[in-house]
């Protein structure tokens, strides 16, 4: 429950600290102990009533924990579930695993693909040097490719074993058999012309000439046919994965809700016992309406003429933890009696504040859980990334299309629930990016604050009444410590802790 208390005492340590502990604006605290009585009518009571008015917060749920003692039944039924989904999972991932080693391997070959037809294109250029550049490149792959397998025959073996010195030179020369021709002698008007080559030599480099023509256009089409095929199979492998992942979700999903945590080292839950224990933090938040409040005399007239540039919002946590006997009513389904601790808080937050609330949270969580694989894995996924993006977006993607093609990555998708997106929507990340209330933002807080205040009291007074809790007969008073006029405030401020 302190996570997001801390968050919000990070984020306007002002308002809402001391002593370096997170205060609300106001505060109540009440215990409900009800061992012959469910308890879950009590959470879905504060959820609907504070959805509904005179409330009207938007709700979300925080935290959700909970732990069972290892000697109940609950902790043994809970465990199975656990597991089934965790070997499901693993068996899905393990799956997953399977096609990316091959989508590794398909990466590889068509990087060996794309650079072999590099030299194809250009061999076939109208530039001489980048033409001489790819056809000497291309004659080396042939030699050692397919020549080679002549054995002693091959080019480069008769030339070191049986003395043809000049064979490869001219082999590497010669871009045609016409070249050959030309080199062992031409005859002109009638002159017979000397060569670099001799017959012997002539005789040999023809048929391989023409040869290694043959293979340089047969080899040139048969590459790019594999290329396409193999780029059309990954991407049937991506696919693969993010079905495999969409089946593996739910499973993961189920598993990480199902895991026991926050009530390690609680005296409440001894082993022995038939107990369990839940953790609960809603938060709720209504927009602050400015022009209401101007029109009905909260805020002086002349606030008509100013537009505040952010929006201030009266937030609600309410924070439940549960101590309930699990009660088996059916075969599948538990029941809990037993006691509820509810503390009621309220706070008024601006939009800055709000995105660095969630940005600390998110950062809890990666810090909590993912930090140490987040470090080792983040670069080599980016680099996976960009290699499939290099192969399968073929051409600029709009904007609608970047996004959607960024949503699909495999991989990303794959570590989504693991490591955070660097890219925010906003740039507020530290405190020091917030801007500090101006005059009129400063009575915005101030009167959101007394609404907000009211809409607990609100909740705390109509939930006792509602459960037959004793509760004041005073309406609630803003009216604070000093003041001579008696009211609600006078005669129950121990109940409160004020800022």
């Amino acid at each position: 429950m302190g996570d997001i208390k801390e968050a919000i005492a990070k984020v306007n340590p002002k308002l809402y600290s001391k002593n370096g502990k997170p205060v609300s604006l106001l505060k109540f605290k009440l215990g409900y102990d009800a061992p012959s009585s469910s308890l879950e009518p009590i959470y879905f009571w504060l959820l609907d009533f504070m959805q509904e008015p005179p409330v009207n917060a938007e709700i979300e749920k925080i935290v959700d924990n909970f732990m069972a003692s290892p000697g109940s039944g609950h902790f043994s039924e809970i465990g199975a579930r656990a597991t089934r989904m965790q070997e499901e999972g693993m068996k899905i991932l393990g799956a997953i695993n399977q096609v990316i080693k091959s989508v590794l391997n398909l990466l590889y070959d068509l990087k060996e693909f794309e650079l072999r037809l590099q030299h194809y294109e250009d061999a076939n250029s109208d530039d001489p040097k980048k033409r001489e550049n790819g056809m000497l490149a291309l004659k080396q792959i042939w030699m050692d490719n397919v020549d080679i397998k002549r054995g002693r025959g091959s080019i480069n073996q008769m030339t070191m074993e049986l003395g043809f010195t000049t064979l490869r030179d001219a082999f590497m020369v010669a871009n045609s058999v016409e070249d050959v021709r030309k080199m062992a002698g031409e005859e002109k008007e009638g002159e017979v012309m000397s060569g670099s080559i001799n017959e012997q030599v002539k005789r040999i480099l023809i048929p391989r000439m023409s040869e290694f023509l043959k293979w340089k256009k047969i080899s040139e089409k048969e590459l790019k046919k594999r290329f396409e095929i193999e780029k059309s199979y990954l991407r049937s492998q991506v696919e693969t994965i993010k079905l495999y992942l969409k089946w593996a979700r739910p499973y993961l999903k189920a598993a990480e809700k199902l895991e026991q945590k926050g009530f390690d080292r609680n005296p409440a839950l001894v082993n022995a016992f038939n107990t369990a224990m839940f953790e609960l933090v809603l938060f709720g938040k209504k927009k602050f309406n400015f022009k209401n409040a101007v029109e009905s005399g909260d805020l002086p007239g002349g606030f008509s003429k100013y537009k505040l540039k952010r929006d201030y919002y009266q937030c609600y946590l309410v924070s439940l933890e549960f101590r309930g006997i699990p009660q088996k009513v059916t075969q599948h389904h538990y029941g809990f009696g037993g006691r509820v601790d509810i503390e009621f808080d309220c706070y008024v937050l601006n939009d800055d504040e709000l995105k660095l609330i969630n940005l600390e949270m998110e950062k809890q969580d990666v810090e909590d859980t993912f930090k140490v694989f987040q470090e080792s894995t983040e670069e080599s996924l980016e680099q996976l990334k960009e290699d499939l993006d290099h192969f399968l977006i073929e051409e600029k993607p709009s904007l609608k299309q970047e996004k959607k093609q960024e949503d699909t990555n495999p991989f990303s998708a794959l570590f989504s629930f693991l490591i955070k997106k660097q890219e925010k929507k906003s740039e507020i990340k530290t405190l020091k990016d917030i801007k500090k209330d101006n005059f009129v933002e400063k009575e915005v807080r101030r009167i959101a604050g007394n609404k907000a205040k009211s809409a607990l009291y609100k909740i705390y007074d109509i939930f006792k009444k509602s459960h037959g809790m004793a509760s004041s007969p005073e309406e609630f008073s803003l009216k604070t410590e000093g003041e001579t006029t008696p009211g609600f405030w006078e005669a129950t401020k121990s109940v409160f802790e004020k800022p």
